[in-house]
């Protein structure tokens, strides 16, 4: 296995795991982007996302990714988000998320982000041992907002 930075040509690939993330958190009913929109924002004139794959290199299949993209914090200046660092199920508990995480810290640390951020679902307890694993620390005390555009 080896991981890279991704490429356009991966996309259909990525949105298929993202389909399969999305039926291991029970709502895959709520995937609605497009391969072209999920394209353009990835490697498109202003990309918004970048990510790291992790390739089978016996059959050139992408059997994990992580993305990211750049937030902005007024308190703490540039910072990685961790959108999703996902795994095929037949590849899990093989180091595959280890290998990404570490090249997100990589990346972190060549870009002098200031830290990566993400969330964590409260009932994913293999992911959140993970994450203890890697010393990362929990903030009970935010509350995640959305608002949608319908």
């Amino acid at each position: 296995m080896i991981i890279r930075k991704a490429k356009k040509e991966d996309c259909p690939r990525l949105l298929e795991l993202v389909r399969e993330l999305a039926e291991f958190e029970k709502a895959p009913e709520e995937v609605t982007i497009k391969i072209d929109q999920f394209e353009k924002s990835g490697f498109g004139k202003h990309p918004v996302w970048w990510a790291f794959v992790a390739e089978d290199t016996k059959s050139g299949r992408v059997v994990g990714f992580a993305l990211y993209y750049i937030r902005f914090s007024t308190w703490k200046g540039e910072r990685m988000y961790l959108e999703d660092i996902i795994v095929s199920k037949d590849w899990r508990g093989k180091g595959v998320g280890s290998k990404l995480f570490d090249s997100l810290l990589k990346e972190m640390k060549s870009n002098n982000f200031s830290g990566m951020t993400w969330q964590v679902l409260e009932w994913n307890e293999p992911a959140i041992k993970f994450y203890k694993k890697c010393k990362a620390s929990f903030d009970p005390e935010w509350i995640n907002c959305t608002i949608e555009n319908n």
